[in-house]
C-alpha cells in the first residue's frame, strides 16, 4: 500500500493541527521533510519541517515503526501550528516527498487490514466519534476496546464444541461412541438462551443514538421563542412583540446533564386569516405527535388557554410553563416559572426536562452499541441456532443440524470481520472521517 497523508483535527483556524502518516517507506522521507534523521521511535520531538529548503513551521514530532502503531505501518503524526496557511503548507510538502492524500477512513482500514483490530471495533472508532452523550461514549467504547468482540469470540467458541459432538457423530456413525445425548441437547439450548439475551443487551446506533424531541408550543407572545433562545443559549429563533413572527419550525441542539435533545420552536397559535402564519401553525399541531416531550409556554395563567393546550397535547408528556416572571407574579399553577430575559428558573426547568425523560434509568438498559450489519448477522445466528436445536430435539438429520451450526458460527465470522468483502469495506469506511 502507498504512503498515504491526512489531516485529523478539523480544516479550520485553530490552536494547533494534526497530520498523520502511514505506510511503508514513510520513515524514509523523515531527512527530506525536517532536514535531519535518526529519531527514535515513540519520543516526542520538536523539530523544523521544511518545504522546499524553508522553514514552514516548528512542530511536533512522533515516529512510530510497524508493527507498533496504530494503522501496523510505520508512520508518524506531525503537531503543528492550526493556520491555513500552515496547513497548505504542509499538504504541500508530503506531497511534494511523494505522500498521497488518504480517503476517509484509510487509517481505520489499514488498522483492520493488519489485524490490529477486529472489523467491529474499526466500525465502533466512527460510533465512538458520533457519540452525543456519555452513555453512547461508554457503549462505543466497550465495543472499542474489545469486549464485544470477546463475547462474540466465546460463542464462536460454544458453537464450535457443539459443531465437534455433532460432527463426530456423523463421521463415526458407524462405531459405538455416543457423541449424540440429553447433554448435548442442553447444552445447545442453554447456548441458544445466552445467545437470546446477549442480543437484547445490544442496541442498534439508529435508537441508540436517536435524539429525544422536544417541542415548544403557546399562544402569540407568550416568549416561546425567547425560551427557546435561552434553552440553546443562543439566539437561533428571531425574537419580536409583533404576533405571529415565528411562521416555520425552527430547530437546534440541546446539549445538558450529558443528555442530547433536538428542540423545536414553533409558531405561536391562535386564531388567523394570514394564509402563512396558518400554515405554520398547521405545522405546529401536526409535530406534537412526533413529540417527545411538550414545552407549554404562557405568559399567565389562563384556565380556558391551559385546556385548550393540554388537549393538543393528548397522551404526550408535557410541562406546563410561566414565562415572564420578571413583569409578572409567578404563579403555583405551573410546572415552572421562568423568566427568558433574566434566565431565572431556567435550572429547574433544565431539571424537569432530564426527569421528564428518566435519562438515569435508561443507563443500564443495554451493554452494547451495534449496527444494522451486526443486528442483521445476529438474526441470522438466532435463527440457526434455533433451527439447528429444533432438529436435535426432533430427530432431524443429523447432516441438517451440522450444516445450522456452521452458518451459525460463519455470521459470527462475518462479524468480526474474519471474512469480509471488499464492497462491505467500502460501505463501511466510506462513512468514516477524513484522517481516521
Amino acid at each position: 500500500m502507498s504512503v498515504v497523508f491526512a489531516l485529523a483535527t478539523p480544516p479550520a483556524k485553530s490552536a494547533i493541527c494534526v497530520f498523520r502518516v502511514s505506510g511503508s517507506g514513510c520513515l524514509k522521507k523523515l531527512g527530506d521533510l525536517f532536514d535531519k534523521e535518526g529519531f527514535r521511535f515513540g519520543r516526542f520531538y520538536v523539530n523544523d519541517l521544511f518545504y522546499k529548503k524553508n522553514v514552514v513551521d516548528r512542530v511536533g514530532l512522533i515516529v512510530f515503526k510497524g508493527p507498533n502503531s496504530y494503522t501496523g505501518e510505520d508512520s508518524f503524526e506531525v503537531y503543528a501550528h492550526g493556520g491555513l496557511g500552515v496547513m497548505s503548507s504542509i499538504v504541500r510538502a508530503f506531497k511534494d516527498v511523494g505522500f498521497d492524500e488518504a480517503p476517509g477512513g484509510e487509517f481505520t482500514k489499514r488498522a483492520f487490514l493488519n489485524n490490529k483490530i477486529s472489523l467491529n471495533e474499526a466500525e465502533a472508532v466512527s460510533d465512538l466519534i458520533d457519540s452525543t452523550d456519555e452513555r453512547g461514549v461508554a457503549l462505543s467504547s466497550k465495543s472499542l476496546f474489545g469486549e464485544l468482540s470477546k463475547k462474540v469470540v466465546s460463542f464462536s467458541g460454544e458453537i464450535d464444541s457443539i459443531r465437534v459432538r455433532v460432527e463426530g457423530d456423523i463421521d463415526f456413525s458407524d462405531e459405538d461412541n455416543e457423541y449424540i445425548d440429553e447433554s448435548l441437547v442442553k447444552d445447545l439450548k442453554n447456548l441458544c438462551n445466552r445467545f437470546d439475551s446477549f442480543v437484547a443487551g445490544c442496541v442498534n446506533k439508529k435508537f441508540g443514538y436517536e435524539k429525544n424531541k422536544i417541542l415548544l408550543i403557546g399562544p402569540v407572545n407568550s416568549g416561546k421563542s425567547s425560551v427557546f433562545n435561552r434553552l440553546l443559549g443562543f439566539e437561533r429563533a428571531l425574537v419580536s412583540n409583533t404576533p405571529g413572527t415565528t411562521r416555520d419550525l425552527i430547530s437546534s441542539e440541546l446539549f445538558y446533564e450529558a443528555s442530547s435533545f433536538s428542540v423545536f420552536d414553533s409558531a405561536g397559535i391562535r386564531d388567523t386569516k394570514d394564509r402563512i402564519e396558518e400554515a405554520g401553525i398547521a405545522a405546529s399541531l401536526s409535530q406534537i405527535n412526533d413529540a417527545d416531550l411538550v414545552l407549554m409556554v404562557f405568559e399567565d395563567y389562563d384556565p380556558a388557554a391551559f385546556d385548550r393546550f393540554k388537549g393538543l397535547c393528548g397522551d404526550k408528556p408535557f410541562i406546563n410553563i410561566q414565562n415572564k416572571i420578571d413583569v409578572n407574579k409567578p404563579n403555583n399553577s405551573f410546572d415552572c416559572c421562568v423568566s427568558a430575559k433574566s434566565g431565572a428558573g431556567f435550572d429547574v426547568l433544565k431539571s424537569l426536562i432530564i426527569s421528564a425523560f428518566d435519562v438515569g434509568a435508561k443507563k443500564d438498559d443495554f451493554n452494547f452499541i451495534i449496527r444494522d450489519r451486526h443486528e442483521a448477522l445476529f438474526k441470522k445466528v438466532v435463527l440457526d441456532l434455533s433451527k439447528s436445536l429444533m432438529g436435535l430435539s426432533g430427530g432431524d438429520s443429523i447432516e441438517l443440524v451440522a450444516e445450522d451450526l456452521k452458518n451459525a458460527r460463519s455470521h459470527l465470522d462475518e462479524m468480526v470481520g474474519k471474512k469480509f468483502s471488499d464492497s462491505l469495506l467500502g460501505d463501511i469506511f466510506n462513512d468514516f472521517c477524513i484522517g481516521k
